[in-house]
């Protein structure tokens, strides 16, 4: 057992050592990879060879052809191309006419920023980077004629060494106070936005700064000459994104419907020695062995040219590129890996070097079936229908071509040899006695068509348009199953726009993925600051730290015939409120009608339009303002005159009642003194005074005499205390005294 484990790891290690590549524990063999090649090549052709069908029928090719022989007719209708036709130009517009295709939302605050940047840096690749208008026909086009569309994405990468003229700078010290004030204001916006610190201030000067505040005294960076360095430039650095063609991707069979849980999905695309050298990437590229015409003998790989290079650099062969998930480490875990080869060669062997860890992948559905990874087109539907009316058309032009019309039949004995002369050469003529021209001649002409054939090709017709919602141009979709009333007529068109937003949707879906894959590896690979143009004259720059944060993404995309009816109402509003609306609210469903009829310069202009104040009027406004207010100011000035003269008029109604309260105290002052001095009360009260004073005067004596008694008890007592005081005073010094000694 250890002699096998052994052997094992020298395998391992020898196929390791050979590759070059990758120095993996557990890493994938060749023969391991083909066998999943292999595995899904069954269900991956039976993909092929129903697209192969769809295509045959939608551009008339292979099986869809007719084989008539040459008396009769070979034409085959192209419904199921004139239904696809007028699906490209709906389902493509929504993404082509907008700059700004996506919204990018936060989903939490700290987000916002990153959000915005996200949003800003996604649209400005979309519209410069890639070349948005044929990637989205092919998206579409690819959709509307396979049923599935698989788009892989990647990054491009390209620099190049040159050399520049560099400044040389000295750093000395400075008592200049301008120097010293200036290196405050540097600091100053370090502090406060250290961003627009280090994208406008030039490095001379944040190295001085650096150095003043490291040696505490001013220096300021003087020119001392120049040299010359070799700098790398880059000259591409974006997310691309290519619609891959059916036949060159197999993706796993086990994954039932959904991508992300595939364990691999194998590309094979044609190259050659001189661009997998530029690329990078690839190893081992001396060891390949480049089978004779490998492109064009290969059954698997269909090619449209039979053109072929005959220098071995640009030879073109079919490569094989292997993502998925491996045990590279024997731990029983999987890692997304990326293995490339051609022929018996591995040229690259690495982990997946994309940020989010998922495959390379995004499949869309144009129609989608349950449980497979595939969808399918219309044509799928319409390939009964299209042979129906092929079927009848070449009848009624079997009908119609194989007649003898135009020619003249004439009876034998109608004309002698002359006259027949004459009548070939279309001179007057003369017949024969016996035979009237109309029973002489005969002109044939097309036979009638009969009405059941173009009945049934209009029954076809609306079958197919029922089956796909396509409305046609002359009658298309109605509500007639439905009732001739208005109510019909609009249920039968919404299904058809809700049919046709399905489909955008699901479309829309597949942008959103590419948009995510774009987020992640945009916050990786981008360069430290990225320059994006907001409008003609403004200018944003973008840093690749504020591209990282939760987001979502979303399309702003809408049916045309949505935003006709959306614009139509927004129109009708503002006809109906336009005398009332504010300023502003027009402007806004100005800008919004704009926008929605696919005017985005005029909707910006709306926005951004302030509408300037005519000097006159303004003037007159003015004066008219000063006017109301001197008006408002003489009514207060009355108002409050007014107010006073009712304030006074109330202080004198106060007055007035006092004084008459006044009178009638005095009088009734008067009345009482009389009433007083009639009845003797007036006298008897004089008596009680001053009776009343006579006992105060007696009590007040004895109040006196009482007070002098009981001071001169008091002195006895006081007297007396003191003697006893002085007493005991006395006999303790007595005691105090010392005792004689000796004898009595």
């Amino acid at each position: 057992m250890i002699d096998e484990l052994e052997d094992l790891d020298n395998e391992q290690e020898e196929v390791v050592e050979k590759s070059k590549l990758a120095k993996w524990i557990n890493p994938p063999k060749l023969d391991e990879l083909k066998q999943d090649y292999t595995s899904a090549q069954s269900d991956h052709n039976t993909h092929v060879q129903k697209v192969n069908t769809w295509l045959d029928n939608l551009n008339v090719e292979g099986k869809a052809k007719q084989k008539n022989g040459d008396k009769r007719s070979n034409v085959v209708p192209k419904l199921i191309r004139k239904q696809a036709e007028w699906r490209y130009a709906a389902l493509s517009e929504p993404f082509l006419s907008t700059d700004d295709l996506f919204n990018t939302d936060p989903v939490t605050f700290e987000d916002k920023k990153a959000a915005i940047q996200n949003g800003l840096i996604l649209n400005n690749q979309f519209n410069t980077k890639i070349n948005k208008t044929d990637f989205i026909d092919e998206y579409i086009r690819t959709a509307v004629d396979e049923g599935t569309v698989i788009c892989r994405v990647g990054w491009c990468y390209e620099e190049e060494s040159i050399e520049v003229e560099v400044d040389d700078f000295q750093y000395v010290p400075s008592q200049d106070p301008t120097v010293l004030s200036k290196l405050q204001a540097l600091q100053e916006l370090m502090q406060s936005d250290p961003i627009t610190y280090n994208q406008t201030v030039p490095v001379e000067q944040q190295t001085a700064l650096q150095l003043s505040v490291e040696n505490i005294l001013p220096i300021v960076a003087i020119k001392s000459g120049s040299h010359t360095e070799v700098q790398t430039k880059v000259i591409k650095n974006h997310p691309t994104v290519v619609v891959c063609d059916y036949n060159d991707v197999l993706i796993d069979p086990t994954c039932y419907g959904v991508l992300d849980d595939a364990k691999f999905v194998i590309f094979r695309f044609p190259t050659c020695l001189a661009d997998l050298q530029a690329e990078g990437r690839y190893f081992n590229l001396d060891e390949i062995l480049i089978p004779s015409d490998d492109l064009h003998t290969n059954s698997e790989y269909r090619d449209s040219t039979s053109f072929t290079f005959k220098d071995k650099p640009r030879e073109k062969f079919i490569a094989y590129e292997y993502c998925g998930y491996w045990d590279i480490d024997n731990t029983g875990l999987v890692k997304p890996i990326i293995v490339t080869w051609v022929g018996e060669t591995i040229i690259r062997m690495e982990e997946l070097p994309f940020p989010d860890k998922k495959l390379p992948y995004v499949k869309v559905q144009y129609l989608p079936v349950r449980k497979s990874v595939y969808g399918e087109p219309d044509g799928a539907l319409l390939e009964d229908n299209q042979a129906i009316i092929g079927a009848v058309t070449r009848g009624m032009i079997d009908i119609m071509g194989r007649s003898a019309s135009s020619q003249i039949g004439s009876r034998k004995d109608a004309l002698d040899t002359i006259n027949r002369k004459k009548f070939n050469a279309g001179q007057d003529y003369e017949y024969n006695p016996g035979v009237t021209p109309n029973d002489a001649f005969y002109m044939h002409t097309y036979p009638e068509i009969p009405q059941s054939a173009q009945y049934m090709i209009d029954l076809q017709n609306m079958e197919a348009e029922s089956l796909t919602g396509v409305k046609s141009f002359n009658q298309g979709v109605s509500g007639t199953s439905l009732g001739n009333v208005a109510a019909g007529v609009r249920g039968a068109l919404d299904a058809a726009s809700k049919r046709e937003l399905g489909i955008l949707r699901r479309l829309a879906d597949g942008i959103v993925q590419i948009g995510r894959k774009f987020t992640a590896m945009n916050a990786e690979w981008l360069s430290e600051e990225e320059v994006v143009r907001i409008t003609n004259e403004e200018f944003v720059t973008i840093r690749r730290d504020d591209l990282v944060g939760s987001i979502d993404i979303k399309l702003s995309i809408s049916t045309a015939e949505a935003d006709e009816q959306k614009a139509q109402e927004l129109s009708f509003m503002l006809q109906t409120m336009g005398n009332t609306m504010p300023q502003d609210f027009s402007q806004m469903l100005l800008a919004e009608i704009a926008t929605l009829r696919k005017m985005p310069t005029l909707a910006k202009k709306i926005e951004r339009y302030v509408p300037q104040p005519d000097p006159f009027e303004q003037q007159m406004k003015q004066l008219q303002l000063q006017l109301l207010q001197a008006q408002v100011a003489n009514e207060q000035g009355k108002g409050m005159e007014s107010q006073g003269d009712a304030m006074l008029a109330q202080a004198k109604a106060v007055t007035e009642q006092a004084k008459a309260k006044m009178l009638d105290a005095s009088a009734d002052k008067v009345n009482l003194d009389f009433i007083e001095q009639e009845s003797g009360i007036a006298h008897k009260r004089a008596v009680d005074v001053v009776q009343s004073q006579a006992r105060g005067n007696i009590a007040l004596e004895e109040v006196k005499h009482g007070l002098d008694v009981n001071s001169k008890s008091l002195e006895h007592q006081q007297n007396l205390q003191n003697k006893v005081i002085d007493h005991i005073s006395a006999m303790e010094q007595l005691k105090a005294k010392p005792k004689p000694t000796g004898n009595k």
